[in-house]
């Protein structure tokens, strides 16, 4: 009986805590700076906890770097950046739904949550690949001419 009471009031601490932490996390920002603060904390998350965001966004400051380098007209420099940005927000949403999926079914295996996973993770590496084939195509030849072969 008191093991019972005692494991109760240890998960009453626990949730009480988590309430504290997510308290309002279900309104609507009140104001603007608000809401990009929250949009800010999920870009930090994303950066600090996703290891392929870290990649994609390094592999695209690259790209760009190399391409202002290879002075790259202005269409051909937002070309790239239009290709980094979708795998970036790609990545963002993948996070996204991984998140809500772990959320629903906490460590249980369901074979929709994998479909749920796996075609998020399938649509960035659509992105990726196409953004990689996009940036071969805008720098090669320009870096091909620079380096004199």
């Amino acid at each position: 009986m008191t093991e019972n009471i005692i494991k109760r009031s240890i998960h009453a601490r626990r949730f009480s805590r988590r309430k504290n932490m997510r308290r309002g996390s279900w309104q609507i920002a009140g104001n603007l700076p608000a809401s990009f603060r929250y949009a800010l904390q999920g870009l930090l998350y994303s950066f600090t906890s996703q290891r392929n965001f870290r990649i994609h966004l390094l592999l695209g400051t690259i790209a760009f770097a190399l391409g202002l380098w290879l002075e790259l007209n202005f269409i051909h420099l937002s070309i790239l950046v239009l290709t980094v940005t979708a795998v970036l927000v790609l990545e963002l949403l993948n996070t996204a739904i991984e998140a809500v999926v772990d959320l629903a079914i906490g460590r249980r295996f369901h074979l929709l949550a994998r479909i749920a996973k796996d075609c998020a993770a399938s649509a960035v590496l659509v992105a990726s690949i196409s953004s990689l084939l996009i940036a071969f195509f805008l720098l090669l030849p320009p870096l091909l001419e620079r380096l004199g072969l």
